[in-house]
């Protein structure tokens, strides 16, 4: 499984992006696909995490509230909806799949980030 993730960019404070996470290869709708992120200096985060059909989603505390992920299994596609950005949500997001964990270690394959600036 090969994995693409866009839709990062340069948003104000309060603003909202959605990231796509593209997928080719086969059996993908067979996968738990969860999203991390890095901001500069820090480690590698949690962000959210759905099962393989999309049904059962898991978010960080951080981010609850304001994030949705939603799968697309016939496009092979998974979204992350940010919405109330704040400037501590800047740093490079990650899409991931192959497990349904809060840690990043399970997961088998990574896609590319996007990096996510907000600004104040």
């Amino acid at each position: 499984v090969q994995l693409q993730a866009s839709g990062g960019g340069l948003v104000q404070v309060g603003g909202s992006l959605t990231l796509s996470c593209a997928a080719s290869g086969r059996n993908f709708d067979n996968y738990g696909v969860g999203w991390f992120r890095q901001a500069p200096g820090k480690e590698r985060e949690f962000v959210s995490a759905t099962i393989w059909s999309g049904r059962i989603s898991t978010y960080a505390d951080s981010v609850k509230g304001r994030f949705t992920i939603s799968r697309d299994n016939a496009k092979n596609t998974v979204h992350l909806q940010m919405n109330s950005l704040q400037p501590e949500d800047t740093a490079v997001y990650f899409c991931a799949a192959g497990a349904y964990r809060h840690n990043s270690l399970p997961y088998r394959y990574w896609g590319q980030g996007t990096l996510v600036t907000v600004s104040s």
